[in-house]
């Protein structure tokens, strides 16, 4: 048997994996939400500081900026923010020698860009902003150049997603833990179910009673069933074990006795005789073997290998034909009317047989010595086969029914096994059919009522 991953680890993945798909989604907007907030925020500190030192050289010629200018350039959003200044003919005003360079031409008519790019080895956001201004008689569009390390508004980004991604794992964290301890703990009855079956034996074979989960109801009620099927199949077998060894035992020891006495014979004609007695000896007891099977293999489940459909007609034939000289030995005549009409039915054609043929000769063997007549019809009708024997015999009380279809009964002294009635019982039911008794004044009558086979097959679909 394949071992796959535990049924915790399984639930506890189930629900865990769309809370990670849902934290890293809902992280990674939070991851950008953070950035564009971050963008806009330098950018437009980026401008105000640009707009300021455009004032302070504007009012003092490039020579000095404010102390509000200089605070603006030594923290703006964290940060140290760099500039620089030139006027119209491109001569260099203030601030640092050289500004960053924009990856592409800067349109002319362009008041302000934002651009990214590396300033000494490190990259830096950048705003280019135009004026038009007067400085010591100078008018015209000066441009102003600020700049910031991009890698403080990384540091403002982490810093404000750093506990939202802090949260989100802890909550991750405990919840996977509540998740498995919890699924433990709701699998618990589980593991007692096991415990439950593993205590299930040959010896023990009754049905799990205890409360269960209503998820494994349907598990532990086919369970329960298949121990019920099992346990009912082994005390068939067990009583089968015990009918055979009881009711073999004396008839064997009848052969072997025979046996001896044939061997002891003292004359020829002695053993002959003795011989005919053995002979008649072994074939009673062949018969109670056979008879002690076919009972066996007919209360047993029915096998699909033996199932078959088949016309009913034919062998019923057969067995009137097998059974009519042994009927006229006897002065008993043998009567039949057979439907000729087309039919099937589905179940074990060789069980069948035994069936129609157990039911003659129980009516043969214990009909009584007024039985002169034995009649069976065979007829169809909308959606049954039915077999109906009927005899002039002594018959069977009403309340002795019960009894004549035990096994090994009879309700009378006679001759046989008593199982000719509970074989064909037998017979009937594993064809889903049905077995009727009935006395009539002048006799006893056997109904046998078998489901054609579409009727079987709409069963079985049922």
């Amino acid at each position: 048997m394949k071992n796959s991953l535990s049924l915790r680890g399984r639930l506890t993945l189930v629900i865990l994996v769309p809370l990670i798909l849902i934290a890293v989604i809902f992280g990674s907007w939070a991851y950008l939400d953070a950035q564009k907030t971050a963008a806009e925020r330098f950018d437009r500190s980026l401008l105000s500081t640009a707009l300021a030192i455009s004032r302070d050289t504007a009012v003092s010629g490039g020579d000095a900026l404010s102390e509000d200018t200089r605070d603006l350039l030594r923290d703006t959003s964290g940060g140290a923010v760099f500039y620089h200044v030139y006027a119209p003919d491109g001569v260099f005003v203030t601030g640092y020698a050289t500004p960053p360079v924009p990856p592409e031409q800067v349109a002319v008519d362009a008041t302000q860009t934002y651009y990214d790019a590396v300033y000494q080895g490190a990259p830096v956001r950048a705003l280019r902003f135009f004026q038009t201004t007067s400085m010591d008689g100078l008018t015209g569009l000066f441009t102003f150049t600020v700049w910031q390390k991009t890698a403080v508004r990384n540091g403002f980004v982490r810093k404000q997603t750093g506990p939202v991604f802090l949260i989100i794992a802890s909550m991750i964290g405990a919840l996977a833990i509540i998740v498995w301890f919890g699924v433990g703990r709701g699998l618990a009855p589980l593991i007692d179910l096991e415990d439950a079956i593993a205590r299930r034996s040959v010896t023990d074979l009754s049905p799990i009673k205890r409360r269960i989960p209503q998820e494994v109801s349907g598990i532990v009620g086919r369970f329960n069933d298949l121990v019920g099927e099992l346990s009912r199949t082994l005390d068939a077998k067990n009583a089968f074990i015990s009918d055979a060894a009881h009711q073999l035992r004396n008839p064997i020891a009848g052969v072997l006795s025979l046996a001896e006495s044939v061997s002891n014979a003292k004359s020829l004609e002695a053993a002959n005789a003795r011989s005919a007695d053995l002979l008649e000896a072994a074939r009673e007891v062949g018969q109670l073997a056979n008879n002690l099977l076919t009972l066996d293999r007919a209360q047993a489940n029915p096998s699909s290998t033996h199932q078959a459909a088949f016309n009913p007609n034919g062998i019923v034939k057969d067995v009137v034909d097998k059974t009519a000289e042994s009927a006229r030995s006897r002065g008993i005549t043998l009567q039949h009317d057979i439907s000729p009409m087309s039919m099937e039915l589905v179940g074990d054609p060789v069980m069948f047989e035994q069936a129609v043929l157990n039911i003659i000769n129980n009516a043969i063997a214990h009909g009584g010595h007024r039985l002169s007549r034995i009649e069976l019809v065979a007829r169809k009708d909308a959606s049954t086969f039915s077999i109906i024997v009927w005899d002039d015999g002594k018959g069977i009380k009403e309340r002795d029914f019960e009894r004549a279809l035990g096994r090994f009964s009879q309700v009378g002294p006679s001759a046989g096994s008593g199982l000719g009635l509970p074989i064909a019982a037998a017979v009937v039911r594993s064809f889903g059919g049905q077995l009727g008794l009935a006395r009539n004044k002048a006799g006893f009558k056997v109904t046998m009522t078998f489901p054609l086979a579409s009727e079987t097959a709409a069963a079985k679909v049922a």
